[in-house]
């Protein structure tokens, strides 16, 4: 069964490995959440046992929903009696995006309606409605044109662990905090022998909830209590009891065993009062030592190793400022030099001026504040280190400092569209000609690869100039993006007789033969930096995918010089009713069954003989077959002159490739064509006479290839 756990945005990957380690048999990370596969048993146990989630939602129905009226009618249809009776009680929280139903609470209310008209028709009684605290919650997401109502199995907002008494301006959520902690690898510091300092502990959130990790207590026992956390009929009460018995178990060995090393300040006795009063209601008065000090007054730690975790100020109205920042970075790196540092700052520039050098880097969203969550490990690196660091050279800082402009220029937009694999350069500084493209791990967002292309220098350019500048590129790449040597790809062209051709650079340096899987989407891809040409995802085509999962849904979509198959995934996991590709390599055809069993529609793996795979020369397969398809994507190769098919050239054969490819259309079927050949000029005269063709260059460009607008062009064709 699937389900559901919503999360703070910056969360999701975290989330993921927590719910795997407690049990769930799959865990992918999305926009704001996590997609879980597992039992009811999974589900009530992350309830129990979350320390990130924000909502835990059990599915229901879901169904296309039009309008308001296929709203109430699909809810109206549920079996309401074996959710719940007309004695309890009901509140519905609703979420939607897209035209067809624009109000959330309106949303709401046909739910609550159609949930009370089908229970009193049934029995004659209806059940109340109680937004506050209701035995059954019911949460309901609609999204591009389709319905998901499910059972808020915690009955609310898990971040509320029960603790809470008092809090100051701008408390931090323990959920956020929780992630806080864990990214510091708090955990492990504890395990170790290691100390938690807060300088600026506020209400005391990072410390409570650091203590409570450190005792094995589990985040729903204070916030549910003897109360079962929902009194849905569906609901495993044995199940839950059971859970909640060894959760007291564990609870009493592990605060029982509490080391005395957690200490919280802040120059605000309100503050730290607030804090006082916190800790005691979570029965840790007296594990966590907290005073009034001024941050500057910090004493040096005793204890060798430790973690610190702060939440400085970043909102204008508590008076954020760099000093601020300059001031908390200096006093960490005298009274604590070898310890560790989790610091939520507000953002980018505001984490530079505490001086500290990151190791991690993550963006997490406090609300709806943007934050830069920063890494140090040591909070003061050794004169070597410090000298490496600051080894950049004056050319190498310069493009360090486009990079830099280019990542907060591309901010929101990724932020989004959930873009995480990217063109971050494109020869913008014409002295250094490369391409920067930065891949994240889907399932370790810790893991982010570079891939480095170079650009064939001018033979008027010495090759001394040439290989120094190269060195600058990626010496800048590594400062920006802190990846370590063994996880950027790079890839340079070397003059050769005949012309230039691409060469492997740094040979030794990286995994050979090894994949990783990276996020687009909805999809899962494999993707291979050091291997050959290509990674095996072109990112400029992102904008065409997209298209292809929007509109592959219920479709038969053939896929023609498929190479390693991103277009068919898109198709597949958006809902093709089948699936055809065709391309003359064996490897991308593997490939591609790779990146097939990667995913899942429905809960469903895709595979079986609803996605076809056809290794043929695609010009004489598709003359040759006689079948129909809804959805076309054709992105021919410049040149061939592969020994097993006929040469192929894009500008010479393309009409008639389209007449072929227009051919197998279905009625009101739809080719898209791109290639990435520069000077390809297409006949327009010729293909008007059997389809007709808008040119969608211009909005098929992402916006991290912006600069580079001839990189692909791309037409919509359809039969005339």
């Amino acid at each position: 069964m699937k389900f559901f756990a919503s999360c703070a945005k910056g969360l999701e990957y975290l989330l993921a490995d927590e719910l795997l380690a407690l049990g769930c048999a799959r865990a992918t990370a999305t926009m704001a959440g996590v997609n879980v596969e597992g039992t009811l048993e999974d589900a009530q146990r992350a309830v129990l046992w979350s320390r990130l989630a924000s909502r835990v939602l059990w599915p229901l129905v879901e169904f296309p929903c039009e309008d308001e009226h296929a709203l109430y009618r699909n809810v109206a249809v549920v079996p309401w009696r074996e959710h719940l009776d007309d004695t309890m009680t009901l509140a519905v929280d609703a979420h939607v995006s897209g035209e067809a139903i624009t109000h959330a609470r309106y949303a709401a209310l046909r739910v609550k309606d159609a949930v009370v008209d089908t229970l009193r028709d049934a029995t004659g009684a209806r059940p109340s409605v109680d937004v506050e605290a209701p035995d059954l919650r019911l949460n309901l997401v609609v999204r591009k044109g389709r319905a998901i109502l499910s059972v808020d199995l915690g009955g609310g907002p898990m971040h509320r662990r029960g603790w809470r008494r008092a809090q100051g301006e701008a408390p931090l959520k323990e959920n956020l905090a929780a992630a806080v902690l864990l990214r510091g690898g708090w955990p492990q510091v504890y395990a170790d022998g290691g100390a938690l300092l807060d300088p600026m502990c506020g209400s005391g959130t990072l410390m409570i909830e650091g203590a409570l990790m450190a005792a094995d207590v589990a985040p729903g026992l204070m916030r549910h209590g003897e109360v079962l956390p929902s009194r849905w009929l569906g609901f495993d009460e044995k199940t839950w009891a059971r859970m909640y018995a060894q959760a007291h178990e564990r609870e009493r060995a592990g605060r029982g065993a509490l080391c005395d090393v957690f200490d919280g300040s802040d120059s605000d006795p309100h503050a730290i009062r607030t804090a006082r009063e916190n800790a005691t209601a979570a029965g840790l008065r007296d594990a966590i030592r907290l005073e009034v000090r001024d941050m500057a007054a910090l004493p040096v730690q005793s204890t060798p190793r430790g973690l610190v975790v702060c939440n400085p100020p970043y909102d204008a109205r508590l008076a954020a400022d760099a000093a601020l920042y300059r001031t908390l970075g200096a006093a960490l790196k005298r009274a604590a030099p070898g310890w560790r540092a989790s610091l939520l700052c507000g953002d980018a520039a505001l984490a530079q001026a505490t001086g500290l050098r990151a190791a991690k880097k993550y963006q997490l969203f406090n609300g709806a504040l943007e934050c830069s969550l920063i890494v140090c490990d040591p909070l003061r690196p050794t004169l070597r280190e410090d000298a490496q660091a600051r080894a950049l050279s004056e050319g190498a800082q310069m493009l360090a400092n486009r990079l830099r402009k280019n990542l907060r220029n591309l901010k929101s937009w990724r932020a989004r569209e959930a873009v995480e694999c990217f063109r971050a350069y494109d020869a913008d500084l014409p002295e250094y000609a490369a391409a920067i493209d930065v891949y994240a791990e889907a399932d370790d967002p810790d893991a982010t690869w570079l891939h480095v292309q170079e650009y064939v220098a001018p033979a008027e350019i010495p090759e001394a100039d040439v290989r120094r500048r190269f060195g600058e590129v990626l010496a800048a790449a590594r400062e920006v993006f802190g990846v370590p040597r063994e996880r950027v790809a790079t890839k340079t062209r070397a003059r050769g007789k005949g012309g230039s051709k691409y060469a492997q650079a740094g040979a030794g340096l990286g995994p050979r033969g090894e994949t990783f899987v990276v996020r687009e989407g909805a999809a899962r891809l494999r993707v291979n930096l050091f291997d050959y040409l290509d990674t095996g995802l072109f990112l400029d085509h992102r904008p065409l995918r997209q298209r292809i999962f929007r509109e592959g849904r219920g479709r038969r979509f053939l896929n023609l010089f498929c190479y390693t198959g991103a277009a068919t995934v898109q198709a597949a996991v958006g809902g093709a009713s089948s699936t055809t590709s065709v391309d003359l390599s064996a490897t991308y055809l593997q490939w591609l069954s790779d990146n097939l069993q990667e995913n899942t529609f429905e809960g469903r793996a895709i595979g079986g003989d609803a996605h076809r795979l056809v290794q043929a020369d695609a010009m004489a397969w598709l003359e040759a077959d006689p079948g129909r398809y809804d959805l076309i994507f054709c992105d021919p190769p410049t040149f061939s002159n592969s020994a097993r098919a006929d040469d192929f050239d894009i500008q010479r054969e393309h009409v008639r490739l389209l007449r072929a490819a227009v051919a197998r259309l279905s009625q009101g079927g739809v080719l898209y064509f791109s290639n990435n050949f520069r000077r390809f000029r297409l006949d327009t005269e010729a293909v008007a006479a059997f389809a007709d063709c808008e040119d969608i260059s211009a909005q098929t460009i992402p916006q991290d290839f912006a600069r580079n607008p001839r990189i692909h062009q791309a037409w919509r064709l359809t039969r005339s």
